[in-house]
């Protein structure tokens, strides 16, 4: 018998998601300290000192770990909706942005439904929608990785997909559609549902949670993995309209968000301006960052490109100018990420934004590994 012959035939060929490196978690404590985590988009910084107050205090107490994590904590749901500005019946939280677009996709998408993805994106959604069988359309932003207002709204008329994802601030790019954008999608294609992944939206000052009062082919997915810091917490929400809610409820394992979790956010969320001015300061050190990026003896080498997330996408002359810059910035333990989701962007890095501090180590060290 064959050894793959109990898996589904949509599965054999399925491309998975590859993670970067994580070669930060097998180091020494003084070696992790000197390091540069820049490859995944985390926060460059702990949260607020009272997440980890809270937590040790709770951990102390009898009950810790042999109970079930409270399955609706309506604290939480009430500060959410208070932070996403929707009422508390249109929203609902996860365990992780990525685990609430495994439920969205087991919800929305059968074996050959045509999911349209505008590309580069985040590349764990397209394994997520492949892996319940829907056929995945990419629609190509522009060679310097722009939205193209006008030929996204071409590809789904002239593909009819079922379901359009949308990565706002676009993943790896940094670009962004406006909330009037968004809406005249909605418009024009009622019948298609769109999943906008705001993972990103704290650096761009923007949201379009308000649009899931007015529209039910629209699903506004959130982490507190980036601008919250709050990584290794796994906490994602939704906000949808309540007829999504409902029916993203029925399959939602209520269990699987740990306390820990659930107090980190309730923390985080009531001292929300110690997110803020973290956010502003990656957004003052990214202007700075791309503004020496550009101006630098090296730009026949690079091609550096605006963002509005905590990233930023450079791509280089040739993958030899890649792959000084990647290993030099490596052996100085400084971890960006080579991209290879597709084609477009194999000559290219993305860099996380930290610090302004950080940020200059990262420039400095890039125009070393350009002298070589």
């Amino acid at each position: 018998m064959d050894e793959n012959s109990f898996i589904n035939e949509y599965l054999l060929d399925l491309r998975p998601y590859k993670a970067a490196s994580q070669e930060i978690w097998s180091m020494s404590r003084d070696m992790k300290e000197s390091a540069l985590k820049l490859d995944w988009n985390e926060a460059t910084i702990e949260p607020s000192p009272k997440v980890k107050q809270e937590i040790t205090d709770f951990i102390s107490s009898e009950d810790f770990f042999r109970l079930y994590p409270a399955i609706y904590n309506d604290e939480l749901i009430k500060l959410l909706s208070l932070y996403a500005n929707v009422p508390k019946l249109n929203v609902q939280y996860f365990a992780s942005s990525d685990a609430l677009h495994e439920y969205i996709g087991k919800l929305y998408l059968s074996v050959g439904d045509k999911v349209m993805i505008l590309q580069p994106s985040y590349d764990n959604f397209r394994s997520t929608a492949a892996a319940n069988g829907a056929n995945i359309f990419f629609s190509d932003m522009t060679e310097d990785f722009r939205f193209d207002f006008e030929k996204i709204k071409r590809d789904i008329k002239n593909e009819s997909p079922k379901f359009v994802y949308i990565c706002n601030p676009n993943n790896p790019s940094g670009d962004i559609l406006t909330p009037d954008q968004i809406e005249q999608l909605l418009n024009e294609y009622p019948g298609v549902l769109f999943l906008i992944d705001e993972a990103y939206s704290e650096f761009a000052y923007q949201t379009v949670n308000q649009l899931a009062l007015k529209h039910n082919n629209i699903l506004i997915t959130h982490t507190m993995s980036k601008a919250f810091a709050l990584a290794n917490m796994r906490f994602g929400y939704l906000v949808a309209s309540v007829d999504n809610i409902d029916a993203v409820n029925r399959i939602r394992n209520p269990k699987n968000i740990s306390t820990i979790s659930q107090i980190a956010v309730r923390s985080a969320l009531n001292n929300i301006d110690y997110m803020w001015e973290y956010v502003k300061e990656v957004n003052i050190a990214r202007e700075w960052f791309y503004d020496r990026l550009i101006h630098t003896d090296f730009s026949q080498k690079i091609q550096v490109f605006p963002s509005k997330a905590n990233f930023m996408l450079i791509k280089c002359h040739d993958m030899n100018v890649k792959s000084k810059i990647f290993y030099h910035l490596r052996n100085k333990r400084i971890f960006v990420r080579q991209l290879q989701q597709c084609e477009s962007v194999l000559d290219c890095i993305r860099i996380t934004i930290g610090t302004q501090e950080q940020m200059e180590r990262v420039y400095n060290e890039i125009c070393e590994a350009l002298k070589q």
